[in-house]
């Protein structure tokens, strides 16, 4: 087989019909369940802070004035 004939085979092979977007519906609705569970889960951490606020509170209590100079660049 010379290399010419190979291609026109492979070309003969690879010819496909079908409606290609309905066969790739299915990555789409993947992709959009998947971003649809991750925001779901960013939107599942949205006011954490404000639930325990009581804890804040009580360690605010607890060190004093300590907590205005904690952070980064305080020293």
């Amino acid at each position: 087989m010379t290399l010419a004939t190979i291609a026109v085979l492979a070309a003969g092979e690879a010819e496909h019909h079908g409606n290609v977007q309905a066969e790739t519906f299915i990555f789409g609705v993947i992709a959009f369940v998947v971003f649809l569970a991750l925001g779901l889960v960013t939107l599942s951490y949205r006011n954490v802070a404000n639930r325990h606020a009581h804890k804040a509170e009580a360690y605010a209590q607890t060190h004093g004035t300590d907590l205005a100079q904690a952070g980064h660049g305080h020293h």
